[in-house]
């Protein structure tokens, strides 16, 4: 069974009277343990799709299914508790809370699923140990790199153990260099810890790290290649 299951999404988008369809019949399939870059120029549908993935959006038609579990069935509280189980999330800006630390803001998961704060301590520093900022735990985002600071963001993606870790455009705010540090974190993640992950970007030489390039345009995907190494 695979993990994501989506058929014949449609999303339609209106604007006064007119209507567009930011997806169109859209189908596709992740099994576990994919690395997969959903690529696309702007308005190509890639965002709608991903949003949808997220659970932060539902399609006008079609089905998605997430480990086997009808997402478009359920209820919004059902739903939240989905995206904190089963899902990370990575995004383009990192996300973290200002005022609050390195170890604090990957706690943050971890407080909303219940969990005890000796537990949410121990959980959050190994996840920084794992993306190497064992001696970054308590500095806040404005004293670490821009790097430093999406690390801290997928210590946290991935402090509750999620099958599913969804990363939109990671490296869009870093420099070369940087991209390449966190995109081996992300192979890591992949191979060693056995994630599912579904990456959004636009730009090539970050979708060679990936071992699926799916290309939308126009809400349709037109190209699905999975790569032979």
């Amino acid at each position: 069974m695979a993990l994501i299951e989506v058929k014949n999404a449609i999303k339609t988008y209106r604007t006064g009277e007119d209507s567009f369809n930011a997806m169109n019949n859209v189908s596709l399939s992740i099994e576990k343990g994919e690395f997969v870059a959903i690529m696309g120029a702007s308005g190509s549908g890639k965002s709608t799709f991903m949003n949808m993935l997220g659970t932060l959006d539902k399609p006008n038609r079609g089905s998605y299914f997430l480990d086997g579990v009808d997402m478009l069935s359920l209820a919004p509280d059902e739903l939240a508790e989905v995206r904190n189980l089963k899902m990370g999330f990575v995004f383009q800006g990192f996300n973290l809370i200002s005022r609050t630390t390195a170890l604090e803001n990957v706690e943050l998961p971890m407080i909303y699923k219940g969990i005890p704060e000796e537990e949410r301590i121990i959980r959050a520093k190994e996840a920084l140990r794992i993306v190497g900022l064992e001696n970054r735990e308590d500095h806040m985002p404005n004293q670490m790199s821009g790097g430093q600071q999406q690390r801290v963001a997928i210590a946290r993606a991935i402090v509750n153990d999620p099958p599913l870790i969804l990363a939109d455009e990671p490296t869009g705010n870093l420099d070369t260099k940087t991209s390449i540090e966190v995109m081996e974190f992300f192979v890591k993640l992949n191979e060693q810890m056995g994630k599912t992950i579904v990456l959004v970007t636009h730009e090539p030489d970050i979708a060679e790290y990936c071992k699926r390039v799916v290309r939308f345009k126009d809400g349709n995907i037109i190209s699905d290649e999975v790569k032979v190494k």
